[in-house]
């Protein structure tokens, strides 16, 4: 069922490897077939360049998928006990957006037949196969010879971790170096495999469609898992095409997702991003990096704060602040004279037309006497630069006078 493919990919291969010999000319470095080590590495460039296309469509479906993220969760909530009804109400909204959740593994769905069609051929990269075999899809007897015994470090790119002793003796390949040569790549596919599900899914956040967000899960932790198990059956040709793969993804999603970035209101969850406060108008770029945020003013003290525009209102004081600020005043006034011993302000008129001034006092007197018709009392005058005494002794004066 798959014959068409194992064609297509094998000539593919051999096309590349037929510049490539035209550059090493058969020749060996470091103990490697260059020749074929960069076929294999073209093809993976050859087959991303075709799966392009589905790639973007792949990253716009998660877009579309991230915009009716809020739709989703309110569909979740008013349908939490019914699952048939989210399950309509879902794939309505899905098919009104356009969005699909299953287009996040497309790009992986599609390799799988190509990752399988290169498997079956570099498996049959063994001398130890009829001469009969050596001609399928495509290839001549020396091709066949000549990658049956192509080596990456020694280890032939036909040769597995699980190899057994007589296949690496027919392709005179040492068992230490050939799981060596195999740990290392194996290894180095786990950590790509695993970096390239989590740069994406740092990038775009996690979905809040259970369906996809447990797809997320199985590329981010299930497939390097299984690697880890099924690596060691793959023949090392096809772990380079495996980690050539994931390390041509790394650098094509680096490059969509600064192309195709996520709506900035996409929420992240497990990914530790931190809510930023907005900047002010006018403000630089970074200058309130590290500086303490202030709280917001709360409704209360917004409502008596005066408004912008209006006139400010003058404060009156209380009824007995206002008495006490007046008794003050009039000691005060009491308690000033000019140096002849005459009050500094008006005093108040009597009912017999007589000036009368309560509780004044001369510089030295300490009998309370007034002014009648306007003369003063015998009374020395004051000596200039000492202050008049209080008016508590011109008030006990006035008691014992009256």
């Amino acid at each position: 069922m798959l014959d068409p493919l194992y064609w297509a990919i094998s000539w593919i291969l051999l096309q590349w490897h037929t510049v490539w010999h035209v550059v090493f000319r058969g020749g060996s470095f470091l103990g490697t077939n260059w020749e074929w080590i960069l076929a294999i590495v073209f093809l993976v460039i050859t087959i991303r360049g075709i799966l392009f296309p589905v790639f973007v469509k792949q990253i716009k479906s998660q877009r579309a998928m991230q915009a009716i993220a809020p739709q989703i969760k309110e569909l979740q909530a008013k349908h939490k006990g019914d699952r048939e009804t989210l399950q309509k109400e879902m794939m309505e909204l899905y098919r009104k957006e356009k969005a699909n959740p299953l287009m996040g593994c497309l790009p992986m769905l599609v390799q799988i037949p190509v990752f399988l069609s290169l498997f079956h051929v570099l498996r049959h990269l063994r001398p130890a196969l009829p001469k009969s075999y050596w001609t399928l899809y495509g290839w001549t007897e020396d091709q066949f010879v000549s990658a049956s015994h192509a080596k990456l470090f020694g280890a032939p790119i036909a040769a597995s971790f699980r190899s057994t002793g007589n296949d690496l003796s027919t392709m005179h390949a040492s068992g230490t170096t050939v799981k060596v040569v195999a740990s290392v790549l194996i290894a180095i596919m786990i950590v790509t495999t695993f970096l390239t599900s989590r740069q994406m899914i740092r990038k775009t956040g996690w979905a809040e469609d259970p369906q996809q967000k447990m797809i997320q899960r199985l590329m981010l932790y299930g497939i390097p898992f299984s690697l880890l198990i099924s690596g060691a059956a793959f023949p090392l040709g096809v772990v380079i095409y495996w980690t050539t793969n994931n390390l041509f993804s790394l650098g094509q999603q680096f490059w969509v997702l600064h192309k195709y970035p996520p709506p900035p209101n996409v929420g992240r969850t497990g990914t530790g991003a931190k809510a930023v406060a907005p900047a002010k108008p006018g403000a630089k770029a970074g200058a309130g990096k590290g500086a303490p945020v202030k709280a917001e003013p709360s409704a209360a003290a917004k409502a008596l704060a005066p408004k912008v525009g209006a006139k400010p209102v003058k404060k009156t004081a209380s009824p007995g602040l206002q008495a006490r600020r007046a008794a003050a005043a009039k000691k005060a006034t009491a308690a000033k004279k000019t140096p002849d011993g005459t009050p500094t302000d008006t005093p108040a008129a009597s009912t017999n037309g007589t000036d009368v001034l309560e509780g004044s006092k001369g510089a030295g007197g300490s009998n309370g006497a007034t002014k009648v018709n306007g003369a003063p009392a015998d009374t020395p005058p004051p000596t200039p630069g000492r202050k008049a005494t209080g008016a508590k002794k011109g008030n006990a004066a006035r008691r014992l006078s009256g």
